[in-house]
């Protein structure tokens, strides 16, 4: 198929991760650019195949709308690394992700769209209404702990943290673009990417629906990565609210311990000083963090000013493929 007409710059690029989705993926791209056309928006599909070994890419390939174009993994590297490599490769102002399992609302594509524009913020979050997923049991107490330690570090409601549909400025998500890790929690990373460093966030319900086909979240190890990412994007971003509390905690059960054993001995123990200045220098350490930090966003403005940022990348042909 020939190149499809853009004319001035895309208003929006929708990048779509997809792993052996082959039951759902052309009802999905249906959805999706039916909206889309209705909308009158100025777009591109984007379809990053993971690695699929089932019929995804022939389908996306066959699917006959000029606006789609496949972009092919040669081995499952991770929802994260496919919606990375989709980010890179969009030209739109602002990105659009979402899943094509069905389970996400993808006909309300241009209503985030429009909230983000009309409110001038920088990302729009689909808040889902539910959990769908399996091992709810599970999953629902983890996720609702996780989004609470977000909540508290990054000082914030969160109403939904790893939802998987949102929309964002393009130009601001290229500046956290090789912090995405791998695998779901991607998702959890732009949140707070975007939160942490003063960008505005807003939240628009959604409908979550049961996924078609088989899921391919591992409760238990990427519970696991989520909590991980969580502490390490508040600890990349805002180092003082994980080191603080830890070394006040230390210092103040260092001075309890060494009060009772004045107390019950008449002398101090070894251990009580270890665990007082373990808290002293956890705290010198978190302040050197935050001097970095704030030093690193203050070289990022200076980087992200400059006229070179920022250019836009070379057409790609539509329902063409590029592999990585």
């Amino acid at each position: 198929m020939g190149r499809h007409e853009v004319g001035d710059e895309l208003d929006l690029s929708v990048v779509l991760a997809a792993f052996n989705e082959e039951v759902c993926i052309e009802k999905e791209l249906g959805i999706v650019c039916n909206a889309l056309d209705k909308a009158k928006v100025n777009y591109e599909v984007l379809v990053v195949d993971d690695g699929s070994t089932d019929n995804t890419p022939r389908i996306v390939r066959d699917f006959s709308h000029p606006r789609v174009s496949l972009i092919q993994h040669k081995s499952n590297q991770g929802s994260g690394s496919a919606r990375k490599t989709g980010t890179l490769a969009a030209k739109g102002k602002y990105v659009m992700w979402s899943d094509v399992d069905l389970t996400y609302p993808n006909e309300r594509m241009s209503e985030l769209l429009n909230h983000l524009r009309s409110r001038d913020i920088d990302q729009v979050v689909g808040a889902r209404d539910s959990e769908r997923g399996t091992m709810k049991l599970l999953r629902v107490p983890a996720k609702f702990a996780i989004r609470k330690l977000a909540c508290f570090l990054t000082s914030t409601s969160i109403p939904d943290l790893n939802s998987g549909m949102r929309v964002f400025r393009r130009d601001i998500g290229l500046r956290y673009i090789d912090l995405l890790p791998k695998g779901f929690s991607c998702v959890t990373t732009i949140t707070l990417a975007f939160l942490c460093n003063g960008h505005r966030v807003e939240y628009v319900p959604i409908r979550y629906a049961k996924r078609a086909g088989k899921s391919k979240f591992h409760p238990i190890k990427d519970t696991y990565r989520y909590i991980t990412q969580v502490a390490r994007m508040v600890t990349y971003f805002e180092p003082l609210k994980v080191f603080l509390p830890i070394s006040l905690g230390m210092i103040v059960l260092g001075l309890v311990a060494a009060g009772l054993n004045l107390w019950r001995t008449g002398s101090m123990q070894e251990m009580d000083l270890v665990i007082f200045m373990g808290g002293f220098f956890v705290g010198v350490l978190g302040l050197i963090a935050d001097l970095f930090v704030k030093y690193q966003r203050k070289l990022e403005r200076l980087i992200t000013s400059l006229p070179e940022y920022g250019k836009e990348r070379q057409d790609l042909p539509s329902n063409s493929f590029r592999e990585y």
